[in-house]
């Protein structure tokens, strides 16, 4: 980095980058330093004792290592299973992310929303409470796809997909008991956004998609609110946790968001 503190950006793997955009937008000047946990992907098929021994000791490492100025977990499974933990072991600001549901609710007409997520995040307790307090009055339908996240990174890699795939991710989702009354769907993995064009594109109606990244860019520059970070843009840089060459079919696609200086740890 340029010497600066650095806004540590993690996830498992690519899906931060949904999440790096918008806080980027609103703080264009801010050395971001994006960190994807590629040695221990995917998060969403793993036992949450798993992830929650995993996390904390990785972040203990990076925050060691590169004194970041706040990191933000951009990752829904790491952080509602992992997040608490994390803010007890690191004296650093940390901002977590966690499914939209309140929003969402907030936007169906339909009084039915769906999310999907990771396996791992929609059987979590904090989505329940999350539902019970901010969609009490609304069904929420849950579908867990480890198969659109691996679509996400394969977009990001440049390689083709194909409709059916997400067409077939929806039918987990829409083809449930009462699936039908979906009029909003929650993208409760950072992933998911990435490719909300081809699920849009592959729903067999129209649907409202929603997610939280715009509410943690904004949270995350309430944080740093005080901080000057200068006029000039820094270059922005991406680190892989696996030391293999695997990193580097991700060249091209993390220098549309600004990542060209990449690497692993």
């Amino acid at each position: 980095m340029d010497g600066r503190k650095p806004l540590l950006i993690f996830d498992t793997g690519v899906g931060g980058l949904s999440v790096l955009r918008p806080i980027r937008a609103l703080l264009p000047a801010a050395p971001l330093l994006y960190v994807a946990d590629n040695a221990g992907y995917p998060y969403g098929t793993k036992r949450p004792a798993e992830v929650e021994a995993r996390v904390p000791a990785l972040l203990g490492r990076l925050a060691e290592r590169f004194d970041p100025e706040l990191i933000v977990i951009a990752c829904n499974t790491a952080s509602t299973i992992a997040l608490d933990a994390v803010r007890a072991a690191l004296d650093v600001p940390i901002v977590g992310t966690v499914p939209a549901i309140k929003p969402a609710a907030a936007l169906s007409t339909t009084r039915t929303i769906g999310v999907l997520g990771t396996p791992a995040t929609v059987v979590q307790p904090y989505v329940d409470r999350l539902a019970a307090e901010h969609a009490s009055d609304c069904i929420v339908i849950r579908h867990g796809s480890a198969e659109l996240v691996e679509l996400a990174e394969a977009k990001l890699r440049g390689e083709p997909t194909a409709r059916d795939d997400y067409q077939r991710v929806l039918n987990g989702l829409l083809g449930q008991a009462g699936g039908e009354r979906i009029d909003t769907v929650v993208l409760a993995c950072t992933h998911f956004p990435l490719v909300e064009e081809e699920l849009a594109a592959a729903a067999p109606r129209p649907l409202r998609f929603v997610d939280g990244k715009e509410g943690i860019a904004r949270r995350t520059a309430w944080l740093l609110r005080e901080r000057e970070w200068g006029a000039e843009a820094p270059e922005g840089a991406a680190v892989f946790t696996r030391r293999d060459s695997s990193w580097q079919a991700y060249v091209p696609g993390l220098a549309q968001y600004g990542l060209t200086r990449v690497g692993t740890l």
